[in-house]
């Protein structure tokens, strides 16, 4: 304890609060009203604070586009990506459309599109289709929504 501790405001702003305490070397600092202390601030609560603005703020590459021109991007740059290969968006709903020779293509196309930032869901709609002998499979899901 110090007899004179550095002390804030109760309407103090945080960016002031965190030089003081950063100047001082203090982990905690008390909040006053005029002689009353009302409440103390630590770091703790400086870090909730930060992480929960953080949490408010919209990630800027999430937008339809930026999602879609990531995934065809990362896609494209593949030795297996699918023929006519396109992407839809829309509200973070992602759909796959394109022409699949090895169901691993299928797999990894869904994988990379849901590890892809801003993606809510990921709808298949590539069809298979054996190079040999031309034989043609919907996608299960086209399948599925079919029947």
């Amino acid at each position: 304890m110090t007899t004179t501790p550095i002390t804030v405001d109760e309407q103090a702003p945080l960016d002031e609060i965190v030089h003081l305490m950063h100047k001082h070397g203090v982990k905690r600092v008390p909040v006053v009203n005029g002689k009353t202390m009302v409440g103390i601030v630590t770091r703790a609560d400086i870090l909730q604070a930060v992480a929960s603005l953080a949490r408010e703020i919209p990630d800027p590459t999430a937008h339809d586009s930026h999602i879609r021109e990531r995934i065809l991007r990362e896609i494209n740059a593949t030795g297996w990506r699918p023929a006519g290969f396109q992407v839809w968006v829309r509200n973070g709903a992602v759909h796959l459309h394109g022409l699949i020779f090895d169901e691993r293509a299928r797999q990894a196309a869904i994988v990379l599109a849901e590890n892809t930032s801003g993606v809510r869901e990921v709808h298949d709609h590539l069809c298979f289709v054996d190079g040999y002998s031309g034989y043609y499979v919907e996608s299960p899901e086209d399948v599925k929504a079919a029947s």
